[in-house]
């Protein structure tokens, strides 16, 4: 599990609020597992349902069978090319008599999908100061807000946050993340709506370096990952950031929305391309059938999965740990 929190400041109090157990398979009945499981109930219903009933019926591992297991896994949002590749491997151990049974099956398909999700995201240089994060997305996958759950676990962690209100596009994301600093007791930099949001990121890290912040978390505007002119803009924001602070930003996090299913993978496609993206944050995968699309995240861009959005609390931003999430969707 990331442990980003205490790698930041070796000594400072671990993030006790955020619920984090440091056993995710331990605990049942309020334990992080079952938590965890309870958050991702569309998304288990839509796979590990109709893969027990699929493996309840059968009594040998045969080509139906994984047939139809591929169509299981493709339409819990795991794609096509990701699911084929997850299958190659245990369509070559059922050729080799390897898997004996249902049960068997399941153990592979689980061990299977660990591997392609075990993709830690890359430590920041916590030698840094501050270090600095670049959030982005497109409009609506809840950027403001995971900032906010980043700022709070930070800071449980005993590290100062400075928030830059890089989204200048609309007033309300300015009064957003205003808000949030206010609760937080975070440092704020912003300026009025329709600014350069270059600008801010600019004055931002000036003043981060002044006051001996820790962290800094810049905020953008959403913007569709078609749009080349708005793609171009999140490219001079992460010039500018460097131009302040040699190295700047030493980490760009993608926020994505798992609602949006195998959309988000082209949408991360296209931000990884443009900016170079370290880690993503998948949110809302609480209300949603097709939290399968982590594994094609993970596995075809080859992008990590830091952390996993299972509600509005603060505490509902999880890092994300591949054998919990196979555990929360193989098992009814």
């Amino acid at each position: 599990m990331l442990d980003w929190f205490r790698k930041a400041k070796p000594g400072g109090p671990p993030p006790e609020s955020s619920g984090v157990s440091e056993n995710p398979a331990a605990g049942e009945g309020g334990g992080f597992l079952a938590r965890f499981r309870d958050r991702l109930a569309a998304t288990r219903d839509r796979l590990a349902g109709r893969l027990e009933a699929l493996l309840s019926r059968s009594r040998s591992i045969d080509d139906a069978l994984l047939d139809e297991l591929e169509e299981i896994l493709i339409t819990a949002d795991i794609g096509v090319r990701t699911t084929g590749d997850l299958l190659s491997k245990i369509r070559l151990q059922a050729a080799k008599k390897e898997l004996a049974d249902p049960a068997a099956l399941k153990a592979a398909l689980k061990a299977r999908l660990i591997e392609m999700l075990d993709r830690p995201a890359p430590d920041p240089p916590w030698e840094a100061k501050p270090v600095v994060f670049l959030v982005a997305g497109i409009n609506g996958v809840g950027k403001t807000t995971t900032i906010a759950k980043l700022a709070r676990r930070f800071q449980a962690g005993g590290l100062s946050v400075l928030l830059a209100a890089g989204d200048t596009f609309r007033a309300a994301a300015v009064e957003q993340l205003t808000v949030w600093a206010e609760r937080l007791g975070a440092d704020l930099v912003a300026q009025p709506t329709g600014a350069d949001p270059s600008a801010v990121v600019f004055d931002a890290l000036t003043a981060a370096r002044a006051r001996g912040a820790d962290v800094v978390l810049i905020d953008t505007a959403g913007r569709l990952h078609t749009k080349v002119n708005l793609m171009d803009e999140l490219k001079k924001i992460k010039r500018t950031a460097a131009k302040a602070l040699p190295g700047a930003p030493h980490h760009t996090i993608l926020v994505l929305d798992g609602n949006t299913g195998q959309n988000a993978v082209r949408q991360a496609q296209t931000f990884h391309e443009a900016v170079g993206v370290d880690s993503a944050v998948i949110t809302k995968l609480d209300g949603t059938a097709k939290g399968g699309v982590v594994v094609s995240i993970a596995h075809e861009l080859k992008i990590p999965i830091a952390f996993i959005g299972l509600g509005e609390a603060l505490d509902d931003l999880q890092p994300f740990d591949p054998r919990a999430f196979a555990e929360a969707v193989l098992n009814p």
